[in-house]
């Protein structure tokens, strides 16, 4: 890989971050050619004044999402709990890439997009009754309240390598719960699959932008994304209760460690890690370990599926009710 940059050795992050500017403005382009607006009126509309068959489809939702299973309100109510942390990430971009810049307009507009995929999850659970929705916005209030504050030590990079890994597993999780509930309440797949759709789009910034860094400044780069890949700690992992959650998300087929696997060696191939050649040692050897992960996460994933035995769950999001799961999803006796 051909470094472009006219930089003397070793410019600060933040000349990385002016350098690439121009292609931060193109992808924001890219961005707004591709996208696709709409709103949660769109889907679950509240005026004054409706017509009857808006009336009747509200009114038949609670009915319609009756039979949803409790793993897949589980695994909605963690990717709505996760959306609901916006408030952190946008905190996170603002201090990490600075203001009155092109990350500053990134930030904004992302922010607004993002906003709609809460409210509209939101409403969704609200009119269809699929939660005890005071536990759930105890749970939701709690998990703000707790903050998200990543050790990154102020590196702007190991944000960008974060988001890009990121917002492709919030993609992969809302795309498999759109699917498995549509064979329930094809609203809520449409609601779903239009996020995900989104989540995409942002996936597709983040990872160029982070492609862009590493062309000009490859030895931090790697080292970041090294720090960030072998453990990603998905943004609900303050969530009480977070870990049986995901257990139940994983057992039923929808998210686990080797859906993340995939989204790691896509990143690196996307990112030609293996061709890139760093000015010195201590990038070639953040190189080398970077290749190494996906093994080091097939031994864990491998090992963590060989350890899991049928298991009881009980959350008072979905009122309390028990199910046993298995690994391959299939649900034993409730009650």
């Amino acid at each position: 890989m051909t470094l472009t940059s006219d930089f003397a050795p070793n410019p600060t992050q933040a000349e990385v971050l002016a350098e690439v500017e121009p292609q931060v403005e193109k992808l924001m382009q890219r961005h707004l050619d591709t996208r696709k607006l709409w709103f949660p009126n769109d889907f679950l509309p509240a005026d004054e004044v409706m017509t009857q068959a808006q009336e009747d489809d509200l009114k038949s939702l609670p009915e319609r999402a009756r039979g949803m299973p409790d793993p897949v309100r589980v695994s909605l109510a963690l990717n709505l709990l996760t959306e609901e942390g916006l408030p952190h990430f946008h905190r996170l971009v603002a201090v990490y890439m600075g203001a009155d810049n092109a990350w500053q307009r990134w930030n904004y507009m992302w922010t607004a997009e993002e906003d709609r995929h809460g409210i509209a999850l939101h409403d969704y659970v609200r009119g269809a009754r699929l939660f005890d929705m005071g536990a759930f916005e105890k749970l939701q209030y709690q998990y703000l309240e707790s903050g998200f504050n990543p050790v990154w030590n102020g590196d702007p990079y190991k944000l960008l390598a974060y988001t890009s890994l990121q917002e492709r597993a919030t993609q992969a999780a809302h795309a498999a719960t759109a699917r498995v509930a549509g064979r329930h309440e094809p609203l809520l797949q449409t609601i779903i699959s239009r996020i995900s759709g989104d989540e995409s789009r942002h996936y597709r910034f983040y990872r160029d932008a982070f492609k862009a860094v590493l062309e000009i400044d490859p030895t931090r780069a790697l080292q970041a994304a090294l720090e960030i890949a072998p453990n990603l700690a998905m943004p609900g992992h303050s969530i009480a209760g977070y870990m049986e959650m995901a257990d139940v998300v994983r057992r039923a087929g929808l998210y686990g460690p080797q859906d993340y696997r995939k989204i790691v060696i896509e990143l690196l191939e996307y990112w030609d890690i293996e061709h890139i050649e760093p000015p010195d040692a201590a990038g070639r050897e953040a190189r080398d370990k970077l290749l190494a992960i996906p093994r080091r996460l097939q031994r864990l994933a491998d090992l963590l599926e060989k350890r899991t035995n049928p298991k009881t769950f009980s959350f008072d999001i979905v009122y309390n009710r028990s199910f046993e799961l298995m690994l391959d999803g299939r649900e034993g006796a409730t009650g």
